[in-house]
């Protein structure tokens, strides 16, 4: 059976008794199958299990059989759960913390109704609720250590959608996502500094990028989900692993020229004091530099506008076919259609 839990990996799970972590453990592998998902922390994970096992009064292994559900007429309040594992799980929880057995402990557990409310009109923060064990989960969990047990979980729960999968796909429906002017798509998570990278790539460079392709773009949740290190390296970029990365480079073969963009949502323009960092990280790129920075809207380019540095480019997403030209004399001169 799959260790959910080492000793190695949470300082009170390895306090516990070797009869205790096995119960831990063997209580997430039911839990899992059931469909919870098992990406928290290994201390979460402990106090899910101890929290689920509280409900249905299980403080050893052969007490899964004897499982107490709603039928039996048993639940405990927030404070009663803290009150079952310090005695029988060597915890130490603070009786003040019963909210967090409510908001994080027993969550997922009612939000996939494998732990019900004793009293589901009461109001959620009411200190009196109490929480049981659905009585057709405390089925299968009885019979736990049959043949084909795991077999027969799977046919018992085969209609109802896993929360582990509902929670995959809206995690899916979240992501945004994004074509590169190449053909390619990426994915980035959801968010507002996400949606306006996703602006840059979809409505900045294909008006000004030349043809460019993206070489490198980074995401609140991961920070090198797209990189072209090889064609990085033969313009002489700098170290692709250095902090100071703009958030999307992208360089154009016709021009020659490589943009280093930042997208500014709550910090990050590119400054004077920004500008000199990048223009020395790149002295000896072979392609010349565009630096841009982008905005989501007006309001929010107005906020940082004092911050921009001389001879840089500004473009804002929500007036994509313009921009605001940061180059001294440069552009001087009537504009002609």
């Amino acid at each position: 059976m799959k260790q959910y839990i080492s000793p190695d990996k949470s300082k009170t799970f390895k306090q516990k008794t070797k009869q205790v972590q096995e119960l831990i453990n063997t209580t997430l592998h039911i839990l899992d199958s059931f469909g919870i998902p098992m990406d928290s922390t290994p201390r979460r994970l402990e106090r899910m299990a101890i929290s689920f096992l509280a409900c249905g009064d299980v403080k050893t292994l052969s007490d899964f059989k004897n499982i107490k559900d709603l039928n039996d007429d048993y639940s405990l309040k927030t404070r009663d759960v803290i009150n079952y594992v310090n005695q029988n799980f060597n915890e130490n929880i603070s009786s003040g913390s019963y909210d967090d057995i409510r908001r994080k402990d027993l969550k997922l557990f009612t939000v996939a109704e494998i732990v019900l409310h004793s009293s589901p009109n009461s109001a959620t923060n009411d200190s009196t609720r109490g929480y049981s064990i659905n009585p057709f989960y405390a089925n299968l969990v009885k019979e736990f250590g049959t043949k084909n047990w795991n077999k027969k979980v799977k046919d018992k729960l085969k209609d109802i959608e896993p929360l582990n999968q509902k929670l995959k796909r809206e995690r899916e429906l979240k992501k945004v996502k994004v074509t590169l002017p190449s053909g390619g798509k990426i994915q980035f998570s959801a968010g507002e500094h996400n949606d306006l990278q996703k602006a840059i790539i979809e409505g900045f460079l294909p008006r000004y990028g030349f043809g460019a392709q993206v070489l490198y773009v980074g995401d609140t949740s991961d920070k090198y989900l797209h990189l072209e290190e090889k064609k990085l390296e033969e313009l002489n970029f700098f170290q692709i692993s250095h902090e100071e990365l703009p958030d999307v480079v992208a360089y154009s073969k016709e021009k020659n020229w490589l943009y280093l963009i930042e997208a500014v949502h709550s910090s990050g323009p590119i400054s004077e004091i920004r500008l000199l960092q990048l223009q020395k990280l790149t002295e000896k790129c072979t392609a010349d530099i565009v630096y841009v920075t982008a905005f989501l809207n007006r309001p929010k380019f107005r906020q940082f506008m004092a911050d921009i540095a001389w001879e840089t480019e500004v473009w804002i997403a929500d007036n994509p076919d313009h921009m605001v030209h940061f180059n001294g004399d440069k552009f001087l001169g009537p504009y002609k259609e």
